[in-house]
């Protein structure tokens, strides 16, 4: 049996007693609430070439021309590995409470193999330093997408030994800062990084192949296991996980086509990640609709297993949900049907209404939805919503000052759905805002502005926002002011 997201659309837990709300403000979040904001690696840091870093597929792609937006890269990016100490100042004075960021792998491990790179681990060492100096919570990312370039070279995710050499890497940071980082999620969005990826070519590596995306996928759980295996052999006690991007996928009518073509989204975008880690196997469905594609063969007995390994939680990122209708895409968006092999022409359907300057939906409903059916579908497990954040066309007025109006309300109407799902019974233990800093926005390059900072790139000066304003005091006050 199968359980879709769209079935529990509408359907809601009978809700608990009201949260007691404090005096000027409407929603009270529980008072351990971690309040936090995320970035990656390649994202910000910069340094691409200094202490002994090796070069990422993100290196790679984003010096192949036509790649990436404008010929942009991650050169310098934000430059936080020469700023981190300024920018751990501003976290608190937003009165952040957790900072979620992601290890580079060819910083600590050049080649994707052998012993670690002191000097690169020094950097983290630094960072975590600073952060517990100034009462930040450290969560640590283990992979947000930098492959080492050596790894790809090698056959990358779609080669089983990809997943060992992962968990090397796994022990080799755990065992550097598990006695100072309490929280660590293996892998982001493990399909992004196997279908877009590999399927799509719209990320690095840049492939266009379902099967090669679909091998990826597979190792990428596997690596997760095998990190969780090894970093739990290393040290206990600390709250280990992974970071998945989940959509509701709802169909567009009631039609039977409507209904099949949302189930085959939904396969390939939620479930084919969602039940091994955990159920303990992929979906039977799912396994049928992409078998044609790539065969079975990399699937090996023990892999579910591996897979399951029981996590302390689960990093849940939203942005908006899908409509889906039966029918080759009729609106130019030729890498949606790239990057789910074997959906067999389905497409999403856009309706009017509010829109990021990436165009996608605001739909801060579909959060709800998504937090309730993952309470309602599988066996319970602390949740955080580790991104959830909206690009717009953010600029510098003559007085120096961004304004932001639509990310606040933007940010405000998702906060409402998470206290929603927390009266119905979510245990959901923290929200991380995407982004902190204006950054590299991977094919888009400098042109979307995701962040609760301003960046201006070419002096690289930090302008806080309205909304990393607002969001202060809803940190200060624990909830959404009135």
């Amino acid at each position: 049996m199968t359980t879709d997201l769209s079935q529990l659309v509408g359907e809601h837990d009978q809700p608990r007693p009201a949260v007691a709300l404090e005096e000027g403000t409407a929603l009270r979040f529980p008072p351990k609430f971690l309040w936090g904001s995320a970035t990656s690696a390649y994202q910000i840091e910069g340094a691409a070439a200094e202490d002994g870093r090796g070069p990422s597929i993100w290196d790679t792609f984003s010096h192949t021309p036509g790649r990436v937006h404008n010929h942009d890269n991650g050169d310098r990016a934000a430059d936080h590995y020469h700023r981190y100490r300024e920018d751990v100042q501003l976290m608190a004075e937003l009165g952040l409470r957790a900072y979620r960021f992601s290890v580079a792998w060819p910083r600590v491990q050049p080649q994707g193999r052998g012993p670690a790179n002191q000097r690169g681990l020094d950097f983290y060492r630094r960072l975590v330093d600073r952060l517990l100096e100034a009462g930040i919570e450290p969560w640590l990312t283990l992979y947000h997408w930098d492959l080492p370039q050596a790894l790809e070279n090698e056959g990358g995710w779609p080669n089983r030994d990809t997943a060992e050499r992962f968990a090397d890497y796994a022990q080799l940071v755990y065992g550097a800062l598990h006695d100072r980082v309490g929280y660590w999620t293996t892998h982001n969005e493990p399909f992004c990084a196997a279908f877009l990826g590999y399927a799509s070519g719209l990320h690095a590596p840049g492939h266009r192949d379902g099967a090669l995306a679909i091998r990826a996928a597979h190792h990428l759980l596997l690596g997760h296991g095998l990190a969780m295996q090894a970093m739990r052999a290393t040290a206990p006690g600390n709250a280990l996980g992974i970071t998945l991007n989940l959509y509701p996928v709802r169909p567009f009518s009631e039609s039977a086509e409507d209904a099949e073509a949302a189930r085959r989204v939904d396969g390939i975008q939620n479930r084919l990640f969602v039940d091994p880690v955990l159920r303990g196997a992929y979906p039977s469905d799912v396994l049928a609709d992409v078998e044609p594609i790539s065969g079975l063969a990399h699937l090996r007995p023990g892999d579910e297993a591996v897979i399951a390994a029981p996590i302390d939680v689960l990093g849940v990122n939203y942005y908006q949900p899908y409509l889906i209708a039966a029918g080759p895409s009729v609106d130019g968006d030729p890498e949606f049907e790239a990057q789910f092999p074997g959906i067999r022409g389905a497409r999403p359907v856009q309706l009017d209404g509010p829109r990021t300057a990436q165009g996608w939906s605001v739909d801060a409903g579909g959060l709800l939805d998504l937090l309730t059916w993952l309470h309602r579908s599988y066996k319970p497990v602390p949740l955080a919503v580790t991104e959830n954040g909206a690009a717009f066309d953010d600029y510098a007025d003559p007085e120096g000052d961004v304004h932001d109006p639509d990310r606040i309300h933007f940010l405000e109407g998702h906060f409402r759905a998470a206290h929603q799902a927390i009266e119905r019974g979510v245990d959901l233990r923290g929200y991380f805002v995407w982004s902190l800093f204006d950054n590299f926005e991977w094919h888009e390059g400098y042109s979307k502005r995701f962040g609760l900072v301003y960046v201006d790139f070419p002096t690289q000066r930090r302008v806080l926002k309205d909304s990393a304003r607002w969001y202060r005091d809803v940190i200060a006050r624990g909830g959404i002011p009135r």
